[in-house]
């Protein structure tokens, strides 16, 4: 990440549009028994909202009306995607092909296009029931991203950056976006049912998890150097890889654990996989202490299986970083959706009273493990991932994390990317609005 523009709201006749449009129910807000899991259910189903399905909307719990919280996500998602393209908007059309419309979603400091956030920009997309948008940025992804040649040592996956023109700038895999990519997927058959080639949303995700975790190890050449690639998990720890690129080192990144999303996998994908998901899950909740700090709750960026840090030429491996920021909220919607392991809630608690310490308005975005500070600018999409924490922690700052992610403007400027992913997605997970979508 580059140099920081202060974002500012969009404007008022965005906001206005956006409530009109609630007004007469077009913002489509589905109630919340639309949730409610289906009866394949396998295991303990937990305490969360998985087997409940209530989602707590926490900004209503501190006084603000159903009303007024969907009408600040719809602003927010009309900039993000369909604002002012010099300064707001990270979504953009670029025109059509056999399958019908394509669009992609950029970095724009750095001028690509991500597997992690055309999978974050199609997951908003299904939460917020926008099919168009979904579609175009799955057509995108599979005309650009994919890799169909069988000889192709990263076959079966998707280049995770990408030009804005779709020439690759790299050709393997970062699996945090295979991950959101077959969640998504998978909402989107619940969501809408399935079409058919690229549309059909069910069979896609199918084949997507099952190259996740059986793709074989392949080694050949690529437009940047010769590369070695296999599956991206490791069996031994049932824990989700970096890179696939096993010639590039083998660890993981604490940010890529997602046992909320692997529960439903236990339940939903592939039969002959769905135990080796349920233990992933369990894996990555054993896990989330191990590579936290004790005091403060800081996870590294990278890590060895173990949970200690990884150190790599990067000098931001070890630290808490960028990808960091994300791994609070992913155990803190774990434990909403699922209520399996009360450890979560010590976690949340121990990463926010270290935020609150530093001072809510002014801590920094990078740090040691131990808590010393890194880098100064306070970013906006920390701001939301530590407000997500608020989903599990007990301590009496929770409250103050969700009010100041409300007062915050939606990013925007040069570093909209992925402060602004984080932030609307970090709102729709503590309005409710970020639900599990099951199949009937």
């Amino acid at each position: 990440m580059n140099s920081f523009s202060r974002p500012f709201f969009g404007s008022n006749i965005q906001f206005c549009k956006a409530l009109f449009a609630i007004v007469l129910g077009l913002a489509c807000v589905e109630t919340v028994y639309a949730a409610i899991p289906s009866p394949d259910r396998v295991g303990n189903d937990g305490a969360g909202a998985y087997a409940t399905g209530h989602y707590r909307n926490l900004f209503v719990e501190q006084g603000h009306t159903e009303l007024e919280v969907s009408a600040k996500i719809e602003a927010a998602y009309q900039q993000l995607f369909h604002g002012n393209p010099q300064t707001q908007a990270v979504y953009f059309a670029a025109g059509k092909n056999a399958n019908g419309p394509l669009a992609y979603l950029t970095d724009w400091a750095n001028h690509d296009a991500r597997t992690e956030g055309m999978s974050y920009g199609m997951m908003i997309s299904v939460q917020l029931n926008h099919k168009a948008e979904f579609d175009a940025l799955w057509n995108w992804a599979m005309t650009y991203m994919y890799i169909s040649d069988p000889n192709h040592p990263s076959y079966g996956y998707f280049s995770w950056s990408c030009k804005t023109d779709g020439t690759p700038n790299e050709e393997t895999a970062a699996p945090d976006g295979e991950e959101y990519f077959v969640m998504a997927l998978y909402f989107a058959s619940a969501r809408w049912g399935n079409g058919k080639g690229i549309y059909d949303y069910k069979s896609q995700a199918d084949a997507l998890l099952t190259t996740m975790r059986h793709r074989k190890v392949m080694s050949g050449p690529t437009k940047f150097g010769p590369r070695t690639v296999g599956s991206e998990v490791d069996e031994t720890h049932k824990m989700i890889r970096f890179v696939p690129g096993v010639d590039r080192g083998d660890f993981t990144d604490p940010s890529y654990h997602l046992p909320a999303f692997y529960e439903l996998w236990a339940r939903w994908g592939p039969v002959e996989d769905r135990k080796f998901w349920a233990e992933a899950a369990e894996a990555s909740r054993d896990f989330f202490p191990k590579t936290t700090n004790p005091m403060t709750g800081l996870a590294p960026n990278y890590a060895n299986w173990d949970g200690t840090p990884k150190t790599t030429r990067s000098n931001q491996s070890s630290i808490f970083s960028y990808d960091s920021w994300r791994t609070a909220s992913n155990w803190s919607v774990d434990w909403s959706w699922w209520r399996k392991a009360p450890q979560e809630q010590e976690l949340s608690d121990r990463i926010q009273t270290f935020f609150s310490e530093q001072g809510l308005d002014k801590y920094g975005d990078q740090y040691t493990l131990d808590g010393k500070e890194v880098a100064a600018r306070h970013s906006t999409g920390l701001v939301a991932t530590n407000a997500v924490a608020s989903l599990a922690a007990t301590n009496p700052h929770a409250k103050d994390f969700v009010a100041t992610l409300w007062n915050t403007p939606v990013p925007s400027g040069e570093q909209r990317y992925y402060d602004g992913m984080l932030y609307l997605m970090s709102m729709m997970h503590l309005s409710g609005q970020f639900r599990i979508w099951a199949p009937r």
